[in-house]
């Protein structure tokens, strides 16, 4: 129950218009803060959810797919430079941003995690590297400005945060390669 009221203090915390405004007038804290720590609350709040609702999540996601693949949609839709745009100037979409980063992929994360085998969540964590590369390079050597509300030099500051996330994962990948480990861990 603590979880959950960490989780929902946080989650009202980042949804106030003064912090949510602050969060996103600077565009690598917009990406790589507010909304991984909307993915936060999600999965703070999912283990209450878990217990007071244990057969929709058995019934739901039974061994783990269907929520890894709802976040992971989730999650690859928001970093695309065009919703991260329409965030900060279509009201609704910042509401769908507030709605879909804690209940669509904290809770699915959290209760998929435990659930999908070794294999996936390997596959699962090089595709995120892989994509967070991809990710950095497009937003460092994107001639243009990608985003409209955002400036270039901003734009080249987001780019070289996805890097530095991905060589931190490549690192972690090395580590858990290379090391003595239980057969559950990731």
């Amino acid at each position: 129950m603590k979880q959950f009221i960490y989780g929902f203090v946080l989650y009202i915390f980042l949804v106030l218009p003064p912090v949510a405004n602050v969060l996103e007038s600077i565009m690598i804290i917009h990406m790589h803060m507010q909304m991984p720590l909307l993915v936060v609350t999600g999965f703070l709040m999912a283990k209450f959810l878990q217990q007071k609702f244990p057969r929709f999540f058995d019934k739901w996601n039974g061994n783990g797919v269907p929520g890894i693949l709802l976040f992971s949609i989730i999650w690859l839709y928001w970093m695309m430079p065009r919703t991260m745009d329409e965030a900060l100037t279509v009201q609704h979409v910042e509401l769908f941003k507030f709605i879909s980063l804690p209940f669509l992929a904290g809770i699915p994360l959290r209760d998929s995690w435990k659930k999908i085998s070794l294999l996936l969540k390997k596959i699962f964590f090089i595709s995120f590297t892989v994509i967070f590369l991809g990710m950095g390079m497009l937003y460092i050597m994107a001639p243009i400005q990608l985003c409209n509300n955002y400036l270039l030099i901003e734009q080249i500051a987001l780019g070289w945060g996805f890097l530095t996330t991905a060589f931190c994962m490549i690192i972690y990948l090395f580590y858990f390669r290379f090391t003595d480990k239980p057969a559950q861990e990731v």
